[in-house]
């Protein structure tokens, strides 16, 4: 049986307190770190001249570095204006090899009169090394149709990512100018670290790296300037688990054509445990999707009491 998630909060300026961490002890690092857009953080990193920003950027990945085993990973969140630098600072400056430029889109953000209305965020993600993680398995999403050549599985989601904002309507938001949806950590998280192994946020600022590593089996240290975010975090991770606040609803999708019944049912059954482990309250709605497509097929072949199970939760399905 897993140990409880070792989860440590900092509060310190960045690269001091990536001084004290060991070298080569930490697996990977996601961050959404200040955008230098004159939003109100609760300290000055956020208004910074721009080559100043630039080497608050150099001084703070140079330490992530350090401590980055060599098959780690680093995912960072950045704005348009700052992202070719700091890729160019993490390809020519640091060796580090590009895997993906991950764009997260979502419908509703920032209007604009003039110009054209952001709808995306950036993520880049940078390898130490060629040799590193990556369990796909752990975040595929489903197929569209049922083919006995497909990997029933899932496919890759590929590098363009729908997930919702978080509203300040949503009752999962914050009072943090920048809070990330979950969904988006969980699928970072889980495809380039194991269980058991230690995360880093050199930026925690609501906490949702450690929330999700929380629900993972990943140790994880979160850093943040700010103390008012290193407390909204530690309130954070003692709430109840009711899975996490955000999921591609792609999750929730049931391929079409499959008419076996056995491998209908076994399908059915591995959806649960495949893409919904985290995300309890999408259950209905996948039930709901597979009685429209094939509710009359399995009320013939006596499969009913498979819906019937996963509706009430029964322990048997997971």
């Amino acid at each position: 049986m897993m140990n409880e998630p070792k989860l440590e909060l900092v509060c310190s300026d960045v690269a001091d307190a990536l001084q004290k961490l060991e070298d080569a002890s930490i697996d990977l690092i996601v961050t959404d770190p200040p955008y230098n857009i004159n939003k109100n953080y609760g300290n000055n990193k956020g208004m910074l001249e721009f080559d100043e920003y630039l080497d608050f950027t150099r001084k703070w990945l140079r330490e992530a570095d350090r401590v980055l085993k060599k098959n780690g990973t680093i995912y960072i969140f950045m704005g348009m204006r700052y992202i070719s630098y700091i890729y160019s600072i993490l390809e020519r400056e640091m060796g580090y090899r590009f895997n993906s430029w991950i764009t997260w889109y979502y419908t509703q953000g920032m209007g604009k009169t003039k110009g054209f209305s952001p709808r995306h965020d950036d993520i880049l993600m940078f390898t130490k090394s060629n040799d590193f993680k990556f369990n796909l398995d752990s975040i595929r999403v489903p197929q569209k149709f049922y083919r006995t050549v497909n990997n029933m599985r899932g496919a890759n989601p590929g590098n363009v990512w729908e997930f919702s904002h978080m509203h300040y309507c949503n009752r999962h938001r914050l009072e943090h100018p920048t809070q990330k949806p979950e969904g988006l950590y969980e699928r970072m998280i889980l495809a380039s670290s194991d269980e058991g192994d230690t995360v880093l946020d050199p930026f925690v600022g609501s906490g949702t790296a450690l929330r999700v590593c929380q629900n993972t089996n990943r140790n994880c240290i979160g850093i943040d300037i700010n103390p008012t975010y290193i407390s909204m975090s530690r309130n954070r991770l003692i709430r109840p688990f009711e899975g996490f606040d955000s999921i591609d609803e792609r999750m929730e999708r049931v391929p079409n054509d499959l008419n076996d019944p056995e491998i209908r049912k076994e399908y059915i059954l591995n959806h649960v445990k495949w893409f919904l482990k985290n995300h309890e309250s999408s259950i209905p709605s996948f039930v709901s999707e597979v009685r429209k497509k094939y509710g009359a097929k399995m009320e013939k072949d006596n499969q009913m009491y498979i819906l019937d199970e996963l509706e009430n939760g029964s322990p048997k399905l997971f």
